[in-house]
């Protein structure tokens, strides 16, 4: 059995997509050069999802931005915030209705990748989220 360090403040992240929890990671800008504790486990055995990866993060509890680009990658993941070796705050990400500021469109005509001062902005659509500016459709995957 798997035994990880109960943490005094941070984030846990769990039920991601089986192999996303690197890419999680990434998103919440955790490196190598990140000072505290972290923890990725991934292939869990998950009643819920069958497999599935967790994100333990220490001294570090995520942004709402951060939490919708999540949700992009792996939605139906759910947020842990730790404050006291406890659970302070417990909710699932969800898949927003607007992203501004959060994502990269993969059209690589598009303007928001060659103008600095653009702002990226998605609306989401039934099959996915719709770029306000080459009003291409992309799934929600694709614009991390």
């Amino acid at each position: 059995m798997l035994t990880v360090d109960v943490i005094e403040m941070g984030t846990v992240v769990d039920h991601i997509q089986a192999g996303m929890g690197a890419k999680v990671l990434k998103i919440l800008g955790i490196d190598e050069s990140y000072p505290n504790r972290v923890a990725l486990v991934m292939n869990v055995p998950s009643k819920r999802m069958g497999k599935k990866d967790i994100v333990k993060i220490e001294g570090k509890i995520i942004s709402e931005g951060s939490v919708n680009t999540i949700a992009l990658i792996s939605p139906g993941a759910s947020i842990n915030i730790i404050k006291n070796s406890k659970v302070e705050k417990k909710f699932e990400v969800q898949l927003p209705d607007k992203l501004s500021g959060i994502g990269k469109c993969p059209n690589p005509n598009c303007m928001t990748n060659s103008e600095s001062d653009v702002s990226k902005a998605f609306t989401k659509e039934d099959s996915g989220y719709r770029c306000h500016f080459c009003e291409r459709l992309f799934r929600a995957e694709e614009l991390v």
